[in-house]
């Protein structure tokens, strides 16, 4: 996963996400957020159907349009961590 600050879609970090919430994860939650994935996983998902896998580990075949939810805090600090700051 190394290598993809440029490949990462989504909607812009900071524009959806407040550094004060508490963003603990339950079941589900995953499912209430727009989370980072390789611009190129997101074409293979597109032509054949296949999972992406988020950087913080969710699987799923994308169906939803990621502007519509906040970003994933864990995609976030992953991100963070990886390429020093957000999008």
């Amino acid at each position: 996963m190394l290598g993809m600050s440029a490949a990462l879609t989504g909607p812009s970090v900071d524009e959806h996400l407040d550094e004060t919430t508490d963003h603990r994860l339950d079941e589900g939650d995953h499912d209430r957020f727009a989370h980072y994935v390789r611009k190129q996983d997101i074409l293979d998902s597109a032509v054949n159907g296949t999972q992406v896998t988020a950087l913080c580990g969710k699987r799923w075949i994308p169906n939803r349009d990621p502007e519509r939810f906040p970003v994933c805090p864990e995609c976030k600090a992953i991100h963070a961590a990886l390429f020093g700051g957000g999008r």
